[in-house]
């Protein structure tokens, strides 16, 4: 059974990330969702991993997946992610120095907030193996957007190519 703070708290992680997207701007979001949704859909096979090794105990009875752990995956990872790249793509130092940031409040103060309030606390993992949990996946994120950037640029300069000699051709024949 789930109570009424672990609800709301699930609808706040869920509604304030993603409505901090509307800020982005469309070609970002296009441009970042492919590598963080990979990233989403691989920290939710790590959560499911942890899951089974009770890394972390929710204060809730009866264990959920879909209620527990799932709503942090899709709630403030993937949004994050994407304004962490956003914000540092091209500038490694500065993407690693957000991401321990980022991560390193959460293992170390926002999973105390948790705790507090009874929803979350950890269990098998103390706070810096949970940092290191945490982190490790920014470099895996990074990697998988400049991947997708190799493959996308090749093409953009084709398409790109293909206008200007349509553009080219038009001009010629009008002028």
């Amino acid at each position: 059974m789930i109570t009424k703070r672990h609800l709301f708290f699930n609808l706040i992680i869920l509604t304030i990330p993603w409505l901090s997207l509307l800020l982005m701007g469309k070609r970002s979001i296009k441009r970042y969702s492919i590598a963080s949704v990979l990233i989403v859909f691989f920290e939710s096979l790590n959560h499911l991993y942890g899951h089974k090794r009770k890394w972390w105990k929710f204060y809730d009875k009866k264990k959920s997946f879909i209620r527990d752990e799932l709503p942090f995956s899709i709630g403030p990872y993937m949004p994050l992610s994407m304004w962490l790249l956003k914000y540092s793509y091209g500038n490694f130092k500065k993407y690693v120095l957000l991401n321990i940031i980022s991560d390193g409040l959460f293992a170390f103060l926002f999973i105390n907030i948790l705790k507090k309030i009874k929803i979350i606390r950890l269990n098998r993992l103390n706070h810096l193996q949970f940092f290191i949990y945490l982190h490790y996946k920014s470099y895996l994120l990074y990697g998988l957007q400049y991947l997708y950037e190799k493959i996308k640029r090749p093409w953009l300069a084709l398409q790109f190519h293909q206008l200007t000699l349509k553009f080219h051709q038009f001009k010629s024949i009008f002028l």
